[in-house]
């Protein structure tokens, strides 16, 4: 065979394999009635190219430590991820295709982590499948800095994006995207599908940016596609990104959303609105594709499919034996790679933990979780994180490490910017990477900038932490704009997410030991901006179990002797129902308090537990600076809450917490109310009214 016929039959193979790919596409959102074909059959050259010439993976070892990954920012293009993935081997077999979007289906509408073998991150609102890929490549440098060694090249992977218009014009991709042109993460290739078309018409609408300029001043390297089905000029193109070292790689590919449908070509309607047999029929006809049996996949096709994940199995056994002999030359790192990458906690993890006395107080919260920290990372070298550009207010920065900078690609500290949202998806895109423990802060009023990657952290119970601090109206002068309200409950309502709000330095330190324990959900821990009082170990028995029970009992009334109430608060303010116990102590009424840090682990004990913590026979009184909204409905003993509804004002904390009744007079006057309502004597009384 002569070398024209050699590049025909190459060219005839490619083409047969991208016909494949758009019309398993077609016949996956056809059969199911739903879905978006347009990206699909736009960019599936695209795709079929970077998986069949460049991406390094092994389909039967999914979670290969050293393979590329590739993430589908524009999840809504699934049917082609689902098509490529079961053409290249992966354990998802073609009656799953055929359930697209079905109940109980591993294809679902958008991609999600650890349902579908393959699928590296749950992608759909856009934005943050690329801004998870940064996190990604970060993992990477950062592993590859800390146990690559000499000839061994035992953490040496890509990560590859293919993202959308909606993606490129989500802010957190530009929080993203500069942070990584910033960081020169040279491993870093954005495919970018730039069909210039949006669910509401052309782009031009809203859009009309130079984006190769845009990323050129970001620092990054970019590059034209003019032709995305194209199959050797997208080649080109990623070969010389992947020759560039020192900047990550942004190529613009030129391509058409529904390409080939007649009559939705180019439009609007091709993103999301299934093609109706007519228009199948047409397409089929255009690309002298078989009309029946639906999902059709030639053999020759089928067989080049599977050909990159062949190369990949041969990939991954000289990686293993690679890591043999580094193991022999280098057995601590290798042991210490193993651990991480499993997800195991290094022997006496805790151990260096600190333990604060009543006289080491009055102590923020945030600065008890700085001491936390630091001890932790002293014994957890994986353990690693930064904050949005707040780590001398927020207690977040690592001593004794050096920052994570394009000419320090060891330290610990990384700077996210003031970033939250880009902040909250590169976490997660860490998270699923293995082999660190990420961690990020900033102030919780700010968290309202992170839920959406903090919900998809939840969703995929990926171990996140999350140091919030500056947590209520007592952070004072900078006024409501920074003074959190309503946000405890709306993190609490993200289901998954696990808050603490720890009420001294000791509960800190509990919340850290919960925090870093616990690797199957993200934690969110809420700490005070303001000093509050340390409660005395020798006092208070078992704070940490309690911490990690969600609530416990701090005092209670002498032994034989029963209560008239329980108070129970989170946070600072339980300093304030310990001494309106004091003062009600005296007037008469007995009292329990109970410290609640965390309502998901309290959700998590025994219903005896709970029982006996909170008492269904007696009144229960709640105190926290934050909406009430939440408190009754949520505990069916709770009859008063004392919180804030309303936002908060400028002036000292300590003004703005009496001024807004956190106050032991206040709390007692309350106390006697609800005690009198209930005994039918207060003001409420029908008969008094």
């Amino acid at each position: 065979m002569n070398e024209t016929a050699k590049i025909i039959t190459t060219h005839q193979l490619d083409e047969l394999c991208v016909k494949t790919l758009r019309f398993l596409a077609v016949d996956m959102v056809k059969q199911a009635k739903s879905g978006h074909p347009g990206l699909p059959l736009g960019s599936a050259a695209m795709a079929y190219t970077l998986w069949s010439r460049f991406l390094r993976f092994n389909p039967r070892d999914p979670q290969w430590p050293d393979r590329d990954r590739f993430v589908l920012s524009a999840g809504y293009g699934c049917a082609l991820l689902y098509a490529l993935l079961h053409l290249a081997g992966f354990d998802l077999p073609m009656e799953e295709l055929k359930r697209f979007q079905q109940w109980g289906s591993r294809t679902p509408g958008h991609p999600e982590y650890g349902k579908t073998p393959g699928v590296e991150v749950t992608t759909g609102p856009l934005g943050q499948g690329f801004a998870n890929a940064l996190g990604m490549a970060i993992t990477e440098t950062m592993l590859a800095a800390r146990f690559n060694r000499g000839v061994y090249q035992i953490v040496n992977h890509y990560t590859y994006v293919l993202a959308s218009d909606g993606d490129l014009m989500e802010g957190v991709a530009s929080e993203a995207a500069s942070l990584a042109g910033h960081l020169k993460l040279g491993k870093l290739i954005v495919l970018y599908a730039d069909n210039r078309i949006s669910i509401e018409g052309s782009t031009s609408l809203a859009f009309s940016e130079d984006r190769l300029g845009r990323f050129a001043a970001y620092g990054w390297h970019v590059q034209r596609v003019k032709n995305g089905n194209d199959v050797r000029e997208i080649e080109a193109a990623i070969e010389a990104a992947r020759a560039v070292t020192d900047r990550p790689s942004f190529l613009a590919v030129h391509t058409h959303i529904g390409f080939g449908s007649p009559h939705k070509q180019d439009t609007a309607s091709a993103h999301g609105e299934p093609q109706g047999d007519d228009e199948v029929r047409l397409m089929k006809e255009h690309f002298d594709w078989p009309q029946e049996p639906r999902f059709h996949v030639p053999a020759e096709a089928l067989a080049q499919f599977r050909v990159p994940g062949e190369r990949g199995a041969a990939e991954q056994a000289e990686w293993e034996s690679e890591r043999i002999a580094w193991a022999l030359d280098y057995p601590e790192e290798a042991a210490e790679f193993e651990r991480v990458m499993a997800g195991q906690l290094p022997d006496d993890w805790d151990f260096m933990l600190p333990a604060f006395a009543e006289s080491d107080g009055p102590m923020a919260t945030r600065m008890a979780s700085g001491k936390a920290l630091n001890a932790l990372a002293g014994r957890i070298p994986e353990l690693v994180g930064g904050s949005a550009d707040l780590a001398p207010s927020t207690h977040s920065h690592i001593e004794g490490s050096a920052d994570f900078e394009a000419a320090s690609r060891g330290g610990r500290n990384l700077h996210f910017g003031v970033r939250e949202h880009a902040m909250g998806a590169i976490l997660n895109g860490m998270a699923v990477h293995r082999g660190l423990i990420p961690y990020g802060a900033t102030f919780l009023v700010f968290s309202d900038y992170m839920r959406p990657p903090m919900r998809l952290a939840a969703m995929n119970r990926l171990p996140v932490i999350y140091v919030f601090t500056h947590d209520s109206i007592g952070m004072g002068e900078d006024g409501p704009t920074y003074q959190p309200v309503e946000h405890l409950l709306a993190l609490r309502a993200i289901p998954g997410l696990i808050v603490i709000r720890p009420a001294d330095a000791n509960e800190t330190v509990a919340a850290w030991r919960v925090a870093i324990g616990r690797s199957e959900a993200p934690i969110a821990l809420v700490l005070t901006h303001q000093n509050v009082p340390v409660l005395d170990p020798g006092r208070y028995h078992d704070i940490a179990g309690g911490v990690a029970r969600g609530a416990y009992v701090l005092m209670d009334v002498p032994t034989g002797e029963a209560s008239d109430l329980t108070l129970v608060a989170s946070g600072s303010e339980v300093h304030l129902a310990l001494a309106a116990h004091e003062q009600l102590h005296a007037e008469g009424i007995r009292t329990r308090v109970v410290s609640m840090p965390s309502w998901q682990l309290w959700q998590e004990q025994t219903p005896a537990y709970r029982a006996q913590v909170l008492p269904s026979a007696q009144p229960c009184f709640a105190i926290e600076a934050g909406v009430s909204l939440g408190w009754r409905p949520y505990f069916d003993g709770v009859a008063d809450v004392l919180g804030v509804d309303r936002f908060g004002a400028s002036a000292p904390g300590e003004t703005v917490m009496r001024e807004y009744g956190f106050s032991v007079d206040n709390l007692c006057r309350r106390v006697h109310d609800l005690l009198s309502r209930r005994d039918g004597q207060g003001p409420d009384d029908p008969e008094r009214a």
